[in-house]
């Protein structure tokens, strides 16, 4: 399993959005394992996260969920949880209807790349990002791309894990990862909307 998705506030938000469309989407069969990303400290509220001042020092306070990189804020302290959870909800209304897209084909195939303990997190999140890519491409054009594309991973997420919900961990922290890499700028603007 992977434990290395602990890394402070920078993925946060995406850790955050991913467990909320978790919770609100419909045929989620692992609900009730949903909360052990929160007992293993996985996924955690927002006014936990560590933040920089603007001196570049960390900061706790439950009122502040900031974080610098590069001297550049990426996580703004006006999101709140209900806020991620209200995005959360309406994503996982339009994954519901993208859910029938999802060939099992794809799944399975996912399904047996996680499995895989021989290949790296980066090996999986490319065919993570490659699956994405292929059902992106029979979306219908009047859905936005990039949100398209972030509810796909995330339907991904919730298929393979029902399939085998001993994998949530692995699959959530790879969603996670490849949400952060192709996207955060997208769901950091989704958020202050």
């Amino acid at each position: 399993m992977e434990q290395d998705i602990h890394s402070g506030g920078f993925n946060q938000m995406e850790r955050m959005l991913l467990f909320a469309f978790l919770e609100e989407s419909s045929g989620c069969e692992f609900k009730e394992q949903l909360p052990s990303l929160r007992s293993q400290g996985i996924v955690y509220p927002l006014q936990d996260i560590l933040y920089c001042d603007s001196d570049g020092e960390l900061q706790t306070d439950g009122n502040r969920s900031g974080h610098f990189q590069n001297g550049e804020q990426v996580f703004d302290p006006e999101v709140n949880e209900e806020i991620v959870r209200t995005i959360a909800a309406q994503l996982a209304e339009i994954g519901d209807q993208l859910d029938r897209e999802v060939k099992a084909k794809v799944v399975n195939d996912l399904v047996q790349h996680f499995l895989n303990e021989n290949l790296s997190r980066e090996e999986i999140t490319r065919c993570l990002s490659q699956a994405v890519e292929v059902l992106a491409r029979a979306i219908p054009s009047d859905l936005e791309r990039e949100k398209a594309m972030l509810v796909l991973a995330m339907v991904l997420t919730k298929k393979v894990a029902n399939k085998v919900p001993f994998l949530l961990q692995r699959v959530f922290s790879t969603t996670v990862n490849y949400i952060s890499q192709h996207f955060h700028g997208y769901v950091a603007r989704m958020l202050r909307e």
